[in-house]
Formats: C-alpha cells, structure tokens, sequence
C-alpha cells in the first residue's frame, strides 16, 4: 500500500533525502495514544512506527486515528513509535487574533503596528480581549512609562508579560521576528503545558532511545557492507584508514542502530553537542519519541551525530554520541573524540599518517619538529586533510621538506579546542612535575594519565612512542627528550588559568611533563 498525502510527506521526511530504501514496507495501523479523551482532533495525526518487539508490546493497546509505519521486514532493525499526542493538541492550539488599535497612538515604537494601544489599564485591555481566546494586544505600562507588555487572553483569562526588542521580539529565551510568531508559539507552548503538564513530567520513563539507541549498541546489527578494520603492526608504526561505509539515513537513531560494532576500536565515551535548533516541519524526539512542539527552537540537536531531542530529554541522553560524517565537516579544529568516533579510528588520521610519514623518510633529519616549514605549505596539508580526510596526499611527491609534515602535525595539536592533555587533568600533570622524588613523580604521573579521555590518552601515548623512537636518533637529529619537550610542551597543554602571568610561569613544568613522558613511555603506557 504507497503512502499519500501527509503520510508520504512524513515518511520522505523520516527517510531523509534521496536515502535508499531497500526491502522496505509500508503500513498502516489504527491507533492513538492514551489520554486524549475529550480532546481528540479531527486533524489528521503522524505516522507511526513499530518499535522493537518489547516496547510494541507496550503500545499494542492503544486507541484512535493514528497510523503506523513499518520500515523494515529484518528483526535487526524496528523503528520507533512515533507519539502523536503532543502533536495533536499542537494542532488543536488557540489561533492568534490581533486586536487592532482604531485610533492613531502617540509615541508608537516603530516595530510594533497596529496591535499597540498605548498606555490603556488593565481593565480596558481585559475588556478588548474578552472577545476570543487567543486574543492578544500590547499596552504601555502605567507604572513603568517605557515598558511594554503583551497581554494575551487564554484560558478564560488576560496573560500579561514584559515584552522585549532588541531587533528580534521575545519576552523569554525565545527570539521571533514578529509579534504574530511570538504570540502563535506562546499560545501553542501554554496550551500544551496547561492540557498534558502531567504527561510531559513523564515523558522520560521507558523511553525509546534505550531500545533503538542505547541497549541495541551493545548487540549491534552487521553492516550490509564490509567495513575495513584498522590494523596495527606490532612496532605501532601502521594503521589504515577506513573505507566510507553507505548507511540508510531515516533518522540518526535509525543511523545508529546499524553500525557495525568493531571490537578492535575502543568504545570512546563522548557527550553530546547539543545546540538550540529550530526544526522545519513536524519533528518528534529522538530519546523518548514524543512530538517537538512549537513554532521555534523547538529542542536540541547533536551538532556531532545529528540526535533530535528535546531540552528536557537531552539531560537523561547517555554519553554515547556516535558522530556522523555529514555533520563533522573538517579534521582540524575538531574535537579529538569526536574525529575518532566519526572517522572510527583508534586516533586522529593526521597524527597516525604524519607520524608514518614522518617516520618513514625523516628520523635523521636535523633539527626534527625544532626546524619549522613553510607556513604556506603547511597550511596546504591542514587544508588537505580538512577537504580529503584520510586520503590527503603528504608523500614526498607533494611535500619534499619533512618540515612541513612535522609542523602540520603540530599544528593539529594547537588547534585542537580541548587540548591533547586536557584543561581538567591540566593542574595534576603540573603538579607531578613540581615532585622532585622520582618515584612518586611517576606515580602522580600515572595517576594524571587516568584523567585523561581514553581517546586522548591513546594518542598521546602513540605520539610518545614515536617521540622516543625520534630519540634514538639523537646523533643525527639533534632532538633529545629535553629538546622535544620545549617544542611540545606549550603544544600538547594549555593553562585553563586566564591570568598570563600564570600561564607563564607553568611554561617550564609543561617542558618537564612532556620530557618524562617521552623518557618514561614504556612504564607509564
């Protein structure tokens, strides 16, 4: 049976552009959720779709007009219910009324129309809303000549609220461009709040994300495809990259459940990015599968893997984003957990391949990560990994002076926004340099080392490996570990103090860490 009207336009929004479908199905089912009672809409409600054999159990004995959408006919995979109730009281929202303002006023501020009476009592603005709900005007206030307040009438009753401008209106966080917007969104935010308060504070019990985005992690589905493994020899000095692997992208849970789980990666813990987001067109959250109600700024989205959630959801989401290419746009200035997690990599391309390549032809080579390139060029390797990712070419064929390979790569480090050695491991990295008892140097070391986040400590015991493997080349290169550690010291840390002077004298301890790093590489990792 092909889905039509709003069916259709929901499931090419669930599918995603041009995303392949293959052995897909579509359904529909009658159902609804609990709790509508009386105020069940005649507005045709969202598609819905079947959950995971023990949720769809849950949900099997609801009522009403709502339909549901089966996307595929494995057991590996079973999208989400969908809940349309949410969306539904969206629909059934008070409208709008401006009431208009029929003689000329005064000192009108230029952005607000015909909705403005100037300064008129609260009686008189009850009396002018009393006509419908939705009703709403704004008034000059009487006590303080200046202020303004939008008064809106809803629930039998005159809303008054400070309304500000500083080029957009907004009386909260929100932001709108006009009066009407802020007015429909609050009418549509009340409205729900006020009719399902007690369904909203339960929103996050037994929510889909521990079925489709959580739990199903641990038994992850194989790819259709093959995925290429990064392998490492036993001296450390090789890892591929990974081939890019086609997903269906129905929706970030949907990515999710598909990939592949590889037990030669480690398990990266990382948090989400969430940012205020405005969505366009109906939207449901992605952690507990209810509608994202509003005009604007309706919830949250991961700016790494692409989750939907609302506000209030994004504080029960667990530390498990999975980043998706499409949203990690550049390998420089990345979040170094979130490049790993994206490329699926044990550490950043940049540093396994600049360290090969470095390795390879320029271990002898004078003055090794003390000389520097030419600023140009090295932008140009920056530029090539941001645009080619792993398959940037920095052979000899296109980058002769080793130079230029050593500074790209040091570049990386300081661009990174967290640092290699993180802000909070920071002052206990300081503080094992100050020991002057070796012993317990390293052990405060040691115990710094385990602040760190596993992907960053990963890299940097790789980086320290290869830093002491450039050691033993001392005759010819003239880098000792004292040496590197002035050049990677103010590299690979960053004082979280702002005061300069601080920053400044912690320059010598950075050098020391470093230093014993390099020369304690096999203890300490």
């Amino acid at each position: 049976m092909a889905a039509t009207g709003a069916g259709a336009r929901r499931f090419a929004e669930l599918r995603g552009p041009g995303a392949p479908l293959a052995n897909a199905r579509v359904t529909f089912l009658a159902a609804a959720p609990r709790g509508l009672g009386a105020h069940a809409p005649r507005a045709a409600a969202p598609p819905r779709c079947r959950l995971p054999a023990a949720a769809g159990a849950r949900s099997a004995g609801r009522r009403g007009s709502t339909m549901a959408l089966t996307l595929f006919d494995t057991d590996e995979y079973r999208p989400p219910v969908w809940k349309s109730y949410l969306y539904q009281l969206q629909q059934e929202a008070p409208h709008p009324r401006r009431i208009t303002c029929t003689c000329e006023v005064e000192n009108r501020p230029k952005y607000y129309g015909r909705e403005f009476h100037g300064m008129i009592s609260r009686e008189e603005t009850d009396q002018l809303l009393s006509v419908a709900e939705g009703s709403y005007l704004i008034r000059e206030s009487q006590r303080q000549p200046g202020t303004y307040t939008l008064a809106l009438r809803f629930g039998s009753q005159t809303r008054n609220f400070r309304l500000y401008y500083d080029g957009k209106h907004f009386v909260g966080e929100k932001r709108f461009e006009s009066i009407h917007d802020l007015v429909t969104d609050g009418l549509i935010t009340l409205y729900i709040e006020t009719k399902a308060a007690e369904y909203i504070a339960k929103m996050t019990i037994n929510p889909i994300y521990e079925h489709i985005g959580y739990t199903t992690l641990i038994r992850e589905p194989a790819y259709k495809q093959h995925m290429a493994v990064l392998k490492e020899t036993h001296d450390e000095k090789e890892a591929t990259g990974q081939d890019g692997v086609s997903e269906k992208r129905l929706t970030s849970l949907v990515r999710r459940a598909t990939l592949k789980e590889n037990e030669q990666i480690p398990k990266y813990e990382k948090v989400h990015n969430f940012k205020v987001h405005t969505f366009r067109g109906p939207h449901w959250c992605e952690y507990c599968a209810n509608f994202m109600w509003g005009l604007i700024a309706q919830g949250v989205k991961c700016a790494d893997c692409g989750l939907n959630v609302h506000k209030q959801c994004s504080k029960m989401v667990p530390n498990d984003c999975k980043p998706d290419l499409k949203h990690v746009k550049k390998v420089y200035s990345c979040d170094l957990t979130t490049l790993v997690k994206a490329h699926i990599t044990k550490r950043p391309m940049v540093v396994d391949m600049c360290i090969r390549e470095i390795e390879s032809r320029g271990l002898n080579s004078e003055g090794l990560y003390r000389v520097s390139g030419f600023s140009d060029l090295i932008e140009d390797v920056k530029m090539a990994f941001d645009r080619d990712g792993e398959k940037a070419d920095i052979s000899v064929n296109m980058y002769e002076d080793i130079n230029i390979i050593t500074g790209a790569l040091k570049l990386y480090f300081r661009d990174l926004p967290i640092p290699l050695i993180t802000y909070d491991a920071y002052p206990k990295f300081i503080e094992s340099a100050k020991i002057m008892d070796p012993d317990e140097q390293l052990e405060t070391l040691h115990e710094a080392l385990r602040l760190l986040p596993p992907a960053h400590c990963e890299t940097l015991r790789y980086l320290m490996a290869h830093l002491k493997r450039v050691t033993l080349h001392e005759k010819e290169n003239l880098m000792s570990a004292e040496n590197l550690g002035i050049v990677f010291g103010p590299t690979l840390m960053r004082s979280p103090e702002l005061d300069p002077m601080a920053a400044l004298n912690d320059i010598r301890y950075q050098r020391l860490v470093v230093e014993l790093l390099i020369k304690n590489e096999d203890i300490l990792f």
